[in-house]
């Protein structure tokens, strides 16, 4: 119980932190492009893919509910891509391939994920938000990267699996 308690406060204090990234936005032509997905990076790589996905979905909706959601029900959408991103960037990570996690999210959080809109929206759209959406992946990419260390040396591994 006490493990199930910790792991409920991590989880919440980085949504925490996600949604405050969420408030750091990125010019873009959709206003949702923010530094929310960081403390996913984050937990992902300190713990599991499985945390950082919960906080990767949740904090892409608070951050789009400051923006309005500009896409409406797409919102969803792109929660459950960017958890899935953020899965798979734990998960390599959590086999010791560091940089193929994180250039794995890059691609798939910066390129693929924009690739369903081609279909929704257009392909005009797909072109306009890629630039951005990649300048954004590789700033969060870089925070959680300077801030893993001083992270990694100060949470307990084995507590919270």
């Amino acid at each position: 119980m006490k493990s199930n308690l910790k792991t409920l406060v991590l989880l919440s204090l980085f949504l925490a932190f996600s949604a405050i990234g969420g408030m750091v936005k990125i010019p873009a032509i959709i206003g949702t492009i923010a530094l929310d997905s960081m403390p996913a990076l984050l937990i992902a790589s300190l713990y599991n893919g499985r945390k950082g996905a919960l906080v990767a979905g949740g904090g892409h909706l608070l951050s789009s509910l400051y923006a309005g959601f500009p896409l409406g029900p797409l919102h969803v959408f792109i929660a459950v891509e960017m958890a899935l991103f953020v899965w798979l960037f734990g998960y390599v990570f959590s086999k010791g391939k560091h940089v193929l996690a994180a250039i794995l999210f890059l691609i798939g959080n910066g390129i693929m994920a924009a690739v369903p809109f081609i279909f929704i929206l257009s392909s005009s759209f797909y072109i306009a938000i890629v630039p951005s959406l990649l300048i954004g992946s590789f700033i969060n990419l870089t925070i959680a990267h300077f801030l893993y260390p001083a992270f990694d040396s100060r949470f307990p591994k084995g507590e919270l699996s």
